[in-house]
């Protein structure tokens, strides 16, 4: 019972961390203002991480339309956290003297791999799903506007290609549906 509290607190500190930190590069990539919420809340949850790597990322990179340091530390959060649950649960201990072995860091960077994309593809599916609540419940609130702006680079290139049904838009509940399978077939 324990250890099963232990992995959900790990794994629910780990996935805000680094949603935070997927989140924010996401809204620098759409040039969302960082000012308001949830780009407050975002930055003061991954600053302590991005702000030293910025400094250090050359300047080609820091200088790019990505938040590459944002991204760089949402995999070095997933990182963390598989080395956590692998020291927690027993995952990547080698022999008794506590080695790595080669298969044991494989597995961890699996695992990270794993974190990483359900992170990606569960924080996307929020963001959707909101954007299509708030659609048809309140369509001018400036959480809607908030939601069609990190969601419309996503839904544009579907709904070039699925017609509205009845004046209806569909393309939320397509992509709805393929993040949920991308989600049953990634993670």
């Amino acid at each position: 019972m324990l250890t099963r509290i232990l992995a959900f607190l790990l794994e629910t500190v780990f996935f805000v961390l680094i949603a935070s930190a997927l989140l924010r590069a996401w809204m620098n990539w759409v040039r969302v203002n960082m000012i308001a919420q949830p780009g407050r809340f975002v930055m003061a949850l991954t600053d302590w991480l991005v702000k030293p790597m910025r400094r250090r990322l050359p300047k080609s990179l820091a200088q790019s339309r990505v938040d590459w340091a944002s991204v760089f530390g949402a995999v070095l959060l997933a990182l963390a956290y598989a080395l956590l649950w692998g020291l927690l649960f027993g995952l990547l201990l080698g022999a008794a003297d506590f080695s790595f072995a080669p298969t044991a860091l494989l597995t961890m960077l699996a695992f990270a791999l794993k974190m990483l994309v359900r992170v990606t593809l569960q924080t996307l599916f929020i963001l959707v799903l909101g954007y299509a609540i708030l659609s048809w419940v309140q369509p001018g609130s400036p959480a809607y506007g908030l939601l069609g702006r990190l969601t419309e680079p996503l839904l544009t290139p579907l709904r070039r290609v699925i017609p509205t049904v009845g004046g209806v838009d569909l393309s939320a509940l397509v992509l709805l549906v393929v993040l949920q399978i991308g989600m049953m077939v990634f993670v």
